[in-house]
């Protein structure tokens, strides 16, 4: 799997910022078939950081209306990465 589309964004909220400035962890969107090995590399390669830990969750999509129509929204898989100390990551000077 190529290195840019094991990962497709970074997911930047107020939980994830808070995690980022006190444990040194950043999240991401990734591929549904990635698994934790490909990840770690696919990170520090693109980023140049060195990764300690990934943890890997499988989320559900949602249901939702659209009028008196429901659908599904698709299911996704979140990578919490934990850096190294000394290592950072910031999305906003890339």
């Amino acid at each position: 799997m190529n290195l840019y589309d094991v990962i497709k964004k970074p997911l930047i909220t107020e939980k994830t910022t808070i995690e980022k400035d006190s444990k040194n962890v950043v999240s991401f969107e990734v591929d549904r078939d990635a698994n934790k090995i490909e990840i770690k590399e696919a990170v520090e390669k693109l980023f140049k950081v060195e990764v300690a830990e990934v943890n890997t969750v499988n989320v559900a999509g949602k249901v939702k209306r659209f009028g008196r129509h429901y659908g599904k929204r698709s299911n996704w898989k979140k990578a919490y990465v934990t850096l190294k100390e000394g290592s950072s990551v910031d999305f906003f000077e890339i």
